[in-house]
């Protein structure tokens, strides 16, 4: 067994998963996960650039992470870097930051590294499932970018496409910088024309109809499926293989869309970084699953952080 220490910043959050792992056997010993919403992503679709205050909370987050890391004696550790850092022309202050506090450099990883990650974190624990037909579309909605990956037990097609929660909220929903509550009409179908558009690109290459099985992952699905559970506060032991039929989907979307910072701030097990952003990302796995054809998601909490602490050990 190999104590790995595996870190996901994304645009929204950054997420720490300290386990003990061996590929060999297989076996899988979580000691600590743990998420912060640090939105690196701020402004980025915007001004191209990673703003100091989001920095600094990330840097804060890392902070913390290092002792925990420390504390709990892992012997690698692997950090990687998406959407925000991705595309930020300042991504070399994030680098070096991270290189100074964890003494590791983080990887911003392509798109398709990235759906490969998603992809072996939620899928490694089917492997001879007989209850989930094969092949799946993972679908991981992030802040700024979604993952398609299609595969049964290896990947067949992946793509990462620029729509995400963060991204589509601050593009369409933001105005004099506070969050346009409820949406209207037309800066909805704003967003739905993006995603339909970036769907478009991501079928070039990835073949959404042909899946079996669709898995979702990320902060916008198990949301979405603690809503449906009606779960007083986060459990993820009970959101974890969960499924949300596309009906349901389509009613807690409208609900989202429909509500109020204070009205949506007010639904149990809402994180509060992701009161601003869930309608958008709602719209997204709605439109995923109409285009699909999907009559269902199943919700996994084992992503893309899962498949990089495996790829650590």
């Amino acid at each position: 067994m190999t104590r790995v220490a595996a870190i996901d910043c994304g645009t929204n959050s950054i997420r720490l998963l300290v386990a003990d792992a061996d590929p060999v056997t297989g076996r899988f010993t979580e000691l600590d996960r743990r998420m912060r919403i640090v939105r690196l992503g701020q402004g980025v679709d915007r001004t191209g650039r990673l703003a100091p205050e989001a920095l600094e909370r990330t840097f804060d987050a890392c902070r913390d992470y290092a002792a925990v890391i420390k504390d709990l004696g892992a012997e690698r550790i692997r950090f990687v870097a998406t959407s925000a850092s991705r595309d930020a022309e300042n991504s070399a202050v994030f680098v070096q930051g991270v290189l100074d506090i964890l003494g590791v450099e983080p990887e911003v990883v392509t798109g398709d590294q990235e759906a490969q990650l998603s992809f072996d974190g939620a899928t490694k624990e089917l492997a001879g499932s007989d209850h989930l037909e094969k092949p799946y579309l993972v679908v991981d909605i992030g802040g700024g970018s979604t993952e398609f990956v299609v595969g049964d037990d290896q990947v067949q097609a992946a793509r990462s496409v620029d729509i995400g929660c963060v991204r589509m909220t601050e593009r369409h929903l933001v105005q004099d910088g506070a969050v346009v509550d409820p949406p209207t009409p037309d800066r909805i179908a704003a967003i739905r024309a993006d995603i339909d558009a970036a769907l478009d690109l991501a079928a070039e290459t990835v073949p959404l109809a042909s899946a079996a099985t669709l898995v979702g992952l990320a902060g916008t699905v198990t949301t979405i499926a603690a809503i449906e559970l009606g779960l007083e506060e986060y459990d993820s032991a009970a959101i974890h293989h969960s499924r949300v039929s596309v009906e349901r989907v389509r009613e807690i979307t409208a609900r989202l869309l429909a509500s109020t910072h204070e009205e949506r701030a007010a639904i149990p097990a809402m994180h509060p970084g992701r009161v601003d952003v869930i309608a958008s990302g709602a719209l997204v796995l709605l439109a995923v699953m109409e285009r699909s054809g999907a009559a269902e998601v199943v919700v996994s909490e084992h992503d893309i952080l899962d498949g990089i602490a495996w790829s650590a050990a």
